[in-house]
């Protein structure tokens, strides 16, 4: 069955990262209009790896800058249909992330806070989190 094709009252939805593209860029106008409906009539849930995913395709394939892609991705995720999985993290990840961290270290760091310690091999990873107040990252 197709997603456009899909109408589920009271049922959420998971999604994928392209339909969450489409409706931030419009960039296939079909598709775009198909996601806005689908997203704008269910209660959608977005998975943190979908999350990931869709800041990385912003970022690499469209070339959208660091803070551009936070304004985006905070403005739907505050969309009244959309839940995000882990919201606090994904807040604080983007914040990191208009602050100079990469989204993907961002999110390994907050999901990390019950832990003793984010141990990596990253130098620089290492230097940026140091500014963080979050679970300290250092080197093994």
């Amino acid at each position: 069955m197709r997603a456009s094709r899909l109408k589920q009252s009271g049922v959420m939805l998971a999604i994928d990262t392209n339909l969450i593209v489409r409706y931030l860029t419009g960039d296939d106008p079909g598709q775009a209009a198909q996601a806005r409906a689908l997203i704008d009539n269910n209660e959608v849930f977005v998975s943190t790896t979908v999350l990931l995913e869709t800041e990385w395709v912003l970022r690499s394939v469209f070339a959208y800058a660091a803070p551009v892609i936070a304004r985006r991705l905070r403005a739907f995720a505050g969309l009244p249909t959309v839940a995000i999985e882990e919201p606090a993290v994904a807040a604080q990840a983007l914040d990191w992330m208009e602050g100079g961290m990469d989204f993907a270290d961002a999110l390994h760091i907050g999901k990390a806070s019950a832990c003793t310690a984010f141990v990596t091999f990253d130098r620089r990873l290492v230097r940026a989190a140091k500014t963080l107040n979050a679970v300290p990252v250092g080197l093994p």
